[in-house]
């Protein structure tokens, strides 16, 4: 049983590729839950009396699906997520209570206690996710954290961990124990790899790599295995 203030939210991240998530609102703050969801793969659909121009555009280009002026319990069906983003504190409570009595997440704008998860402050570098909260307390706060990391966390962090991804394929196939394998990795985190890519010495990239993997590599190898090309 939870006893500490402030321990109600699980941190967790979730793939929404392909799931269908419900906006409830068409104005400027829906618009950005839209985005966020379309970047991260959702399948958006929009219950709204008015909809601003952005998010109109994007229902008339077939981006989003526009499901009608006036929410009803109906446009749950299939949801996986659901954001409530109207402007009336009633209709988002409403959405909300209609949602979780179905065991949906849902996110009711500026009400946390209407929500049954809340969403972070997000620096993402690629695969890197870094997020923030305040657990509903300072959403403003948590945004003044987020980018204060910003500039901690260059676009390299990106490069690094894709040459990571595939650096960690070779190294398993070459049949090692797990823990030659885990030494490896230890020893390719503690080097000067990162420091190389934020320089964008290849060269020397591939010289630690060469050194620490056991394996000859090349600069050019390693630009393609982070992405980058010349």
């Amino acid at each position: 049983m939870c006893e500490k203030a402030g321990c109600r939210y699980y941190p967790v991240l979730l793939d929404l590729r392909g799931k269908k998530a419900l906006v409830v609102g068409g104005g400027k703050v829906a618009h950005r839950k839209i985005e966020t969801l379309l970047e991260h793969g959702a399948s958006v659909e929009v219950v709204a009396k008015d909809l601003n121009g952005v998010v109109a555009g994007l229902v008339e280009t077939g981006v989003v699906r526009y499901r009608g002026p006036v929410f009803s319990e109906n446009h749950l069906e299939g949801v996986f997520l659901v954001v409530a983003a109207t402007s009336d504190a009633a209709v988002n409570r409403r959405v909300s209570e209609r949602a979780q009595c179905r065991g949906l997440l849902v996110n009711a704008v500026d009400q946390p206690e209407d929500c049954n998860f809340i969403v972070p402050s997000i620096l993402r570098r690629g695969d890197l996710v870094v997020s923030v909260s305040t657990s509903g307390k300072s959403p403003a706060f948590a945004r003044k954290i987020r980018e204060d990391l910003e500039s901690q966390f260059g676009d390299e962090f990106e490069s690094f961990l894709d040459l990571m991804g595939r650096l960690r394929e070779r190294v398993l196939s070459l049949a090692l124990t797990q823990q030659e394998n885990k030494q490896i990795f230890e020893k390719l985190i503690a080097s000067r790899l990162l420091d190389s890519l934020r320089e964008e010495d290849w060269e020397g990239a591939a010289f630690i790599v060469s050194e620490i993997v056991g394996q000859a590599f090349s600069g050019e190898e390693l630009m393609q295995y982070a992405r980058k090309r010349g």
